[in-house]
């Protein structure tokens, strides 16, 4: 009974670290965007200001305020914002340094190569989506209407700018992550680049699903902006995938 009672303890150990593990990467990672929002609050009205300037630009909309808590709101939401950003690298580099245990060990040198192309890739969708994809769908999303909207001044809170802003933010950032997950899974040998060449149809209509899921607005504007930059770093992936498939044939051949 005792031993059948250590075995159980045992097989349970692996799942007791990977639970321990994880705990680290959250805590590391809340203390990390605290620090970042602290610091962040001293910049969260130059930060306001840059961030609203899409809005700004259209002229016909009006910022408004409802309720007194509002400005602090803005300030928190902005502040956390800031936080998130000047978090990222270490965020990235507790996720990556969590998931990649599973590679062997030969193989952890790639955590020096992923974690900085993550982070860039990240900031690459958020950039995409300010820069590019943000001034084109809320000119689209607030005067669609037409007559009926532009009419009238059409209104718009600061917090559920800023809580648009971030949800945009972070689906685009994420998205971004499609490379290295697709690369990371021909590394260990789950995928190879002739199956993603082989089924592009499916992964245009999967990409395309996708888009309209993940995407934080209705429209087919949005969607089609986020669905194009996807098939392209899918593509990039490909080619990409070949040399690292050639990298992992190499290394098995000298075994």
């Amino acid at each position: 009974m005792r031993r059948r009672k250590r075995q159980l303890n045992e097989a349970n150990l692996p799942l007791l670290e990977h639970l321990k593990a994880l705990r680290k990467v959250l805590i590391i990672s809340a203390y990390a965007i605290l620090l970042g929002t602290v610091i962040g609050w001293f910049f969260s009205d130059r930060a306001f200001a840059y961030l609203a300037d899409p809005i700004i630009q259209l002229q016909e909309i009006t910022f408004i305020t409802t309720t007194p808590l509002e400005p602090m709101l803005v300030k928190v939401k902005v502040s956390m914002l800031i936080g998130v950003v000047l978090a990222l690298p270490l965020v990235f580099w507790q996720i990556w340094s969590f998931v990649l245990p599973a590679l062997k060990q030969n193989e952890r040198k790639y955590l020096y190569l992923i974690f900085p192309s993550s982070v860039l890739l990240f900031l690459s969708g958020v950039g995409l989506c300010f820069f590019v994809v943000l001034p084109i769908g809320l000119k689209f999303l607030l005067f669609v209407g037409g007559d009926a909207v532009t009419s009238y001044t059409p209104l718009l809170t600061k917090t559920s700018y800023i809580g648009f802003l971030m949800t945009m933010f972070l689906t685009f950032g994420l998205v971004f992550q499609l490379p290295i997950v697709l690369l990371v899974l021909i590394r260990i040998g789950v995928l190879t680049p002739q199956m993603l060449a082989a089924k592009r149809r499916w992964a245009i209509l999967t990409i395309v699903i996708l888009a309209v899921v993940v995407s934080p607005t209705p429209d087919l504007l949005t969607q089609l902006l986020m669905a194009g930059p996807m098939y392209l770093l899918y593509e990039m992936s490909i080619w990409l995938g070949y040399l690292v498939a050639r990298s992992r044939e190499k290394e098995l051949a000298l075994k």
